[in-house]
């Protein structure tokens, strides 16, 4: 069975005695571990730590061995722009892309956005969202932390340079989702950096369609049904993971 894994927010090194940080040595108390007991530490920055938990009072410590350099990571890197979609399901989103191997996630505050965020209410959402990437991560096996970042309009969102193939999720598209991936014009072997757009509910707006085509984005269909946004995100980054064997 392997060693129960969490992550810290702190550097670590190999051969450290590390004092847990409170919210880490707070989690350990409540599943119950005793001294002695292994753990597995990952500070986000790839690779793992073996360590035995001690401790003296209120404090807990970990004695770390060596760093392992496992990883999870795909073969490429898949940048996920999720319209903001409503009540919870971001978080579902956000959950499954880190299981999923997903590298970056940009929040899209969409024209048919319902959920909009700003101030502390966005500073609260972003905090939340990062325990959940990091819980997550833990439970999965990633070492390295997806990273999202503050709601961007799809337009400036766009505005980003990058070398990614860009793919825009809609009904209406030109192409198969399948069979751009696998043509000579993806060229995803040479550079593996996909991002894939999904829209809120209610789908992207004539506009944003519009900015996609200024952009040169290629709008895909994906496959014969209409999806819930927050299906199609999930399904697609398995669909391209499994199309491109990532």
């Amino acid at each position: 069975m392997s060693s129960p894994r969490f992550y810290c927010s702190e550097p670590l090194h190999a051969h450290q005695i590390l004092t847990l940080p409170e919210a880490l040595a707070h989690h350990v108390r409540v599943l119950r571990l005793a001294a002695g007991s292994q753990i597995t530490l990952f500070d986000g920055r790839g690779g793992e730590y073996s360590g035995v938990l001690d401790f003296n009072g209120k404090v807990a410590s970990c004695a770390l061995a060596e760093h392992t350099p496992k990883e999870a990571e795909l073969a490429g890197q898949i940048t996920l722009l999720q319209g903001l979609p409503s009540g919870d399901k971001m978080d579902w989103v956000i959950e499954k892309a880190v299981e999923l191997g997903v590298s970056r996630i940009i929040p899209v505050a969409a024209q048919r956005s319902v959920l909009q965020l700003s101030g502390p209410r966005l500073e609260k959402r972003l905090l939340h969202w990062n325990k959940i990437i990091e819980s997550a991560s833990e439970q999965c096996g990633r070492n390295r932390l997806l990273r999202i970042e503050s709601p961007l309009t799809l337009e400036k969102a766009l505005l980003e340079p990058t070398q990614d193939s860009r793919l825009l999720c809609d009904p209406g598209g030109a192409i198969e989702f399948n069979a751009w991936l696998t043509s000579p014009q993806a060229n995803l072997h040479t550079n593996p950096a996909l991002t894939l757009m999904v829209g809120p509910e209610g789908g992207w707006s004539p506009q944003e369609l519009d900015c996609a085509h200024r952009h040169q984005v290629q709008c895909v269909r994906f496959g014969a049904r209409v999806l819930r946004t927050e299906t199609a995100a999930l399904a697609m980054v398995a669909a391209a993971t499994a199309l491109l064997g990532w």
